[in-house]
Parts: structure tokens; C-alpha cells; sequence
């Protein structure tokens, strides 16, 4: 919506309008070439001015040529930033180590498969052992989390042991009584965890 100016022998002004409430503003004088507010063009960085002119197709290629397959990379990341570059590098990277390390757990299978001359055990050995799943990943990962808890409790109920007989602690309170008690149960767990890893 364009401000209406009024012109006068004084000069441009800007109409008296009426508040919500009734009420009417004063008339505004204005210099020349100001531009009121709700007039001035919303700020566009290069970057968004650049991708809104942009079209998606490569320069001189037609609307019916660009169902062809583009090569990867070159379109990509040609309005990338540095920063944006080098992140989708190590993604690609991680991908291939991912990749790289199903490569090598297969071929740990195949090295493990042995060939025998009567094919009922033929069929039992060559049946590669079972890749690791996520629930064993991640029961493994738990049992060390678990296990570095309980050295942590360990650890602290050790040093409060340790100042308890220097004579640093005069009272023991309840809770520090019954972290004493389970030392011996803290160990118990923490070589049955390490046994099962």
C-alpha cells in the first residue's frame, strides 16, 4: 500500500490518518526522496538473490534436455560454501568407510569358511557366521557404559573409605555408610562384567 502525499506551497506532506481509536494523527512533512517504512524493499543477501534468479539447469541446456541424468557433484555443490563443501566431502567419506568395513566383515566371513569333501559338512562350515546386529552393538556398548558406572562408584567409595581412615571425615553420614557396605559387591559386578566382555 503506497503512502498518499499531499502536495502544498510548504512542500510534500503525508496525510493526518485516524487511529483505532479515533484519534487523528498529524500531518507529516516530508523531504525529498524519503521513503516511509512499510515502502522499503525487504534486505536479500547475493546468496538468496542469486538462487532466486537461478534456474536449476546448467547454462545453454533446454527444458527437455535436463531429464538426462546431470553428473554427480559438478551441479551439486556449485552455490555451496566452503564449509558446506567440505562437510558433504566427509560424509562421502564416512559412507565409504561404512562400505569399506562391510567389505571386510564379509570377507572375515569368507576367510572363516572352510572346504570340506562330504557335503553335509560342506553346508555346515559354509555357512558364514551371523554379521554383527545392532542389538549386540549395542548391548556391548551398554555393558561398558555399565561397567564404567560401576568403577566410577568404585572409585568414589574408595577415596571416602580412604578419608574416613586418614581422619579427614569425622561423622559418616547414612549414605556414605551404605556406599562403604557395597565395595565388595561393586567389584563382584564389575569382574562378573568384565568376564562377559
Amino acid at each position: 500500500m503506497a503512502t498518499p502525499y499531499l502536495e502544498d506551497d510548504n512542500g510534500k506532506y503525508i496525510a493526518s490518518t485516524q487511529r483505532p481509536d479515533g484519534t487523528w494523527r498529524k500531518p507529516r512533512k516530508v523531504r525529498d526522496g524519503y521513503t516511509p517504512q512499510e515502502e522499503v524493499p525487504v534486505y536479500e543477501n547475493k546468496f538468496v538473490k542469486f538462487f532466486k534468479v537461478k534456474s536449476d539447469l546448467p547454462p545453454g541446456m533446454s527444458a527437455p534436455e535436463s531429464q538426462e541424468q546431470k553428473p554427480p557433484g559438478d551441479s551439486d555443490t556449485a552455490g555451496l560454501s566452503k564449509a558446506a563443501k567440505r562437510n558433504m566431502k566427509r560424509k562421502e567419506k564416512r559412507k565409504q568407510q561404512q562400505e569399506d568395513g562391510d567389505v571386510d566383515s564379509v570377507s572375515d566371513a569368507v576367510e572363516n569358511v572352510s572346504i570340506s569333501e562330504d557335503a553335509n559338512e560342506k553346508t555346515s562350515k559354509s555357512n558364514p557366521p551371523n554379521p554383527p546386529d545392532d542389538s549386540s552393538a549395542s548391548a556391548a556398548a551398554e555393558r561398558a557404559k555399565k561397567l564404567k558406572n560401576l568403577k566410577k562408584k568404585l572409585r568414589q567409595a574408595e577415596d571416602l573409605q580412604q578419608k574416613v581412615d586418614s581422619g579427614e571425615m569425622d561423622e559418616v553420614t547414612k549414605d556414605q555408610k551404605e556406599k562403604l557396605s557395597r565395595v565388595e559387591t561393586l567389584r563382584d559386578e564389575i569382574l562378573q562384567l568384565e568376564r562377559e566382555s
